[in-house]
């Protein structure tokens, strides 16, 4: 339960282009734009997820004394959905895009999941970045236990079709889609991520996992070059993540020239939404 005081959440929407095509961007805003010099902003993950789902908790709250901006990525929320081949680049470049088109250049970043590996990504290859929060991250590691799996799945006939209908018409699958990435759910949870899923979402995280999930590995890792980070870096990770495991973190952690390493005991893939008020207070007092 969120005992402080919260700044007041906006709905905006800005258009971007991205790779020489035009889209539409809803994301979240809170504080003032006059708030500081360097504003925070948030990136979700892929998928079962959108700015309004892991950071519904925690917007609001940094909102009070800092700018803060949370898009929705495309294929997720209220953002377009083009048809398109989504991959970590493309989002990498809508946030490029999207930093421009409001007039942000040095920005602290806070990614979830896949949202982590794009606010990497950005620190690694120039952005000016302040500070950088990596959460349960995606692109510290080379591969996982169920790639081999996901890796197969993504190829059999129908699988696309398969995974949107379940998660639109099926309230269980999220329900239990979720009981899968997490320790405990509440049913607030389940509604904000049972909205979130659209045909449309279903089919950007089928089209990035099969970018990404390769036969040989997972093709973003920026493990070999986190000694090239100049940035002070948190990493949160929750201990019994079942998606990306905790010594990514912890390894990454060590290699960072400026880092910490923040477990959070009794959690899942989803610390922001699983122990909102730890996690708050903890990604508070470091930006």
């Amino acid at each position: 339960m969120q005992t402080q005081s919260t700044a007041h959440v906006e709905s905006k929407r800005v258009g971007v282009a991205v790779d020489g095509d035009s889209v539409e961007l809803r994301y979240l805003a809170a504080g003032q734009a006059e708030a500081d010099e360097s504003p925070i902003v948030l990136l979700h993950g892929i998928g079962l997820d959108a700015a309004g789902v892991s950071w519904k908790h925690l917007l609001p709250q940094l909102g009070r004394e800092n700018r803060v901006l949370a898009p929705d990525l495309p294929g997720h929320g209220e953002s377009d959905a083009p048809d398109i081949a989504y991959t970590t680049d493309y989002y990498r470049d809508t946030l490029q895009a999207f930093l421009a088109s409001l007039d942000v250049e040095n920005v602290r970043l806070v990614g979830i999941s896949m949202g982590g590996a794009l606010a990497l990504g950005h620190a690694l290859d120039g952005g000016q970045v302040e500070r950088l929060v990596l959460v349960d991250s995606y692109g510290l590691g080379r591969d996982a236990p169920w790639r081999p799996g996901g890796y197969g799945l993504l190829r059999t006939p129908g699988f696309d079709q398969f995974l949107s209908a379940g998660f639109k018409s099926n309230p269980a699958a999220v329900a239990g889609s979720l009981a899968s990435l997490t320790v405990a759910t509440s049913p607030e949870f389940v509604a904000d991520v049972q909205k979130s899923i659209t045909t449309d979402a279903a089919r950007a995280l089928a089209r990035w996992q099969r970018d990404e999930f390769r036969a040989s590995g997972l093709k973003t890792c920026y493990r070999d070059r986190l000694g090239e980070l100049d940035v002070p870096t948190l990493l949160v990770h929750g201990r019994e993540d079942p998606i990306f495991p905790v010594a990514w973190s912890e390894r990454a952690a060590e290699r960072i020239p400026e880092a910490s390493c923040e477990i959070v005991e009794r959690c899942g893939h989803w610390p922001p939404r699983e122990q909102s008020e730890g996690f708050n207070r903890v990604v508070g007092e470091f930006l």
